[in-house]
Parts: C-alpha cells; sequence; structure tokens
C-alpha cells in the first residue's frame, strides 16, 4: 500500500497542463526563497524538504540518487520546482473559491488512512512509511495537497449536472451502442483442407452424428468439446461464416464454407432472434454519469488551463532554480536580490 497523493482522475489530468506553464513575472525573489508566485514565495526550505524526501524513497528502494550537476539530478530538481509553482498557484486560487484545508482535515485523512489499510496500529503504519522512505510531516503535506485537490474539484465541478434532454439526444445519436443484434444458436465442424470437409459433408448427409465428428475433427478448441455448439451474434464472426449462418434455415447443413482459420460446416439450431434495443430507461443514470464525467473533466480542464493563464507572468525564479521547461520565459533574479 502506497501512502501517496491519488488525485480525481479529471484533475490529475488537467494538471500536467499547470505543470507546463511558463514563469514570466518581474516581482523580485528573496534570498531565503526559490521563486515567487503571484504574492506567495517558495522558500528553500521548501524545496529542500522535497529534495530531501525523495532521496530518502530512494534510499528505501536501494537505487542510487541523482548526483548534483547531473541531468538526472536537475530533472529531479525540475519536477520539485514545478510540483512547488503547481501548489502555490493551486492555493492561491483556493482562496478565490472559498476552500481551505486546515490541520482538522489532514488528521482526519491520516486516522482514515491508519484506520483503513493499519488497523489503526501505530506500529504497522509506522513500519510502512519507514519502508517507503516516508516521513509523517512528508505524508502530512502531501495529504493537504490530495485533500486540496478534492476540494477544488468539488467547488469547480459540483454543481454541474445533465438534463434529461442531453441524455435522451445523447441516447438517440449512440442507439447502436445500447442494444444487441441478430443472434441464433450454430454448430460447426472447423478442419484443415476441403478434402476432408467433403467427407465430413457426406457422412453428415448419410445421417452420422454431427456431435460425434465435431468432437472428432473439429480444430476449433472453444466448441469441439460441446460437438461445435456455438451461439453467435451477427457481425461478430468473420463475414464468410456470419453470412453461412445467418442464411440457413433451422436444422439445415451447410456445404463446406471456407474462411481464414480453414474448411466450416455449420448447422442452424435454432430460429434467428431478432436484434433489440436496450430502452432508455435501462441505461439513463449510465448514460447520466457518462456526461456528467464529461462536463466534469472538461470544467476542470478549463479552469485549470484558466488558472495557468493567469500565472503566466506572475512566476519568478530564483538563479540557478529555473525549471529546464521554462528557461526560457522564466524571469530570473539574482541570488543576492531581496524582496
Amino acid at each position: 500500500m502506497k501512502l501517496l497523493r491519488f488525485l480525481p482522475v479529471a484533475l490529475l489530468l488537467a494538471l500536467v497542463l499547470v505543470a507546463a506553464g511558463c514563469g514570466g513575472g518581474s516581482k523580485s525573489v528573496p534570498a531565503s526563497a526559490v521563486a515567487r508566485v503571484g504574492n506567495d514565495t517558495i522558500t528553500k526550505d521548501q524545496f529542500n524538504f522535497l529534495l530531501a524526501g525523495a532521496q530518502r524513497t530512494y534510499k528505501a528502494r536501494k537505487a542510487a540518487f541523482p548526483k548534483p550537476g547531473t541531468a538526472s539530478y536537475k530533472s529531479l530538481q525540475d519536477q520539485a520546482m514545478q510540483y512547488l509553482v503547481q501548489q502555490a498557484e493551486l492555493e492561491q486560487k483556493a482562496k478565490d473559491l472559498g476552500v481551505t484545508v486546515t490541520d482538522k482535515d489532514v488528521a482526519a485523512r491520516l486516522t482514515q488512512i491508519k484506520k483503513q489499510y493499519f488497523g489503526g496500529k501505530q506500529a504497522s503504519y509506522l513500519k510502512q512509511l519507514k519502508a517507503q522512505g516516508l516521513t509523517e510531516p512528508q505524508l502530512k503535506l502531501d495529504l493537504q495537497a490530495q485533500i486540496l485537490s478534492e476540494k477544488l474539484y468539488t467547488a469547480v465541478t459540483g454543481k454541474l449536472k445533465v438534463s434529461n434532454a442531453e441524455i435522451t439526444a445523447y441516447y438517440n445519436a449512440n442507439k447502436t451502442q445500447y442494444g444487441t443484434a441478430e443472434s441464433r444458436d450454430v454448430r460447426h465442424i472447423l478442419v484443415n483442407n476441403k478434402k476432408l470437409a467433403d467427407s465430413l459433408e457426406s457422412q453428415l448427409k448419410a445421417g452420422a452424428s454431427f456431435a460425434a465428428l465435431a468432437k472428432k475433427y473439429s480444430k476449433d478448441p472453444g466448441s469441439a468439446k460441446t460437438g461445435g455448439k456455438l451461439t453467435i451474434t451477427k457481425g461478430q464472426t468473420v463475414p464468410q461464416f456470419d453470412k453461412t449462418a445467418f442464411a440457413l434455415k433451422t436444422n439445415q447443413i451447410s456445404p463446406p464454407v471456407h474462411t481464414q482459420y480453414g474448411w466450416h460446416i455449420i448447422q442452424a439450431l435454432s430460429a434467428v432472434r431478432p436484434a433489440k434495443t436496450t430502452p432508455l430507461a435501462a441505461v439513463r443514470a449510465q448514460i447520466s454519469q457518462q456526461l456528467l464525467q464529461t462536463k466534469r473533466t472538461a470544467a476542470m480542464t478549463k479552469w485549470l488551463n484558466d488558472v495557468k493563464t493567469s500565472f503566466a507572468k506572475q512566476i519568478s525564479y530564483q538563479a540557478g532554480y529555473v525549471p529546464a521547461s521554462t528557461a526560457s520565459t522564466g524571469t530570473t533574479i539574482p541570488a543576492t536580490t531581496t524582496g
């Protein structure tokens, strides 16, 4: 069990957009900070806290931590910076929506995790933290980010609804998804060559048992043991087989039919069952949920794009901390600058 954050799918996908944002502000960055995002600063302590956590995780996995100055280390630094910038943006926008995450929220979530995964046993919980190279402060920070994302998702998408008209329109436009095509019960014998197929056809015409011949000769592993029996749906088998199987009269046996799999002899065992369409009432709830999720994803993606746009020129970085993806546009402030 991993104690890392699990964001709502729509939010997780859209956050990638935020993480790719560019800096371009002109506000000064204090010497104790690595970046300024809007009205907030990201401190060196926050930045180093993330890197230290990553180092513990590498150690727990018995993996070599990237050495300073290497491309791998720079990539790790960039990930930490992009995450912190992203969180700063979200926290500031959360205030505009009246969204806050309290220490009580985090404590409640932590208690829930301990109860759900460790039966409330503190020793088991601490053992798992150590195994993953995590500390409780690190986990609490992670939980705070998780809860913030959940609350933002609710704030942005919670009032969205799907109308009956939208459900009906979707159903009518996608009716083929809500029904079954024609079907019937058949049996067949599949062999590799026409000579054997012709011989089997002659035996069947002479009164031989179809089931016995299928069990003895058929190369179809799915039906040979049941005497060749299949229930087929229109359009779900190869064209030559499909055309013949649905053209036969009940109990009629076909001449050998060639497909990419070999030679088939087919017998229709039932009448063709007509196609059926599932009524709207039976799938209304399913369609409603599907359309609602689509709306929520679109709304969340737009909101996060707007967040990225609003901060595009409000991010400044301390010298040496500019992520590679923003190096050409982010404003770099000399290390001696104070705010």
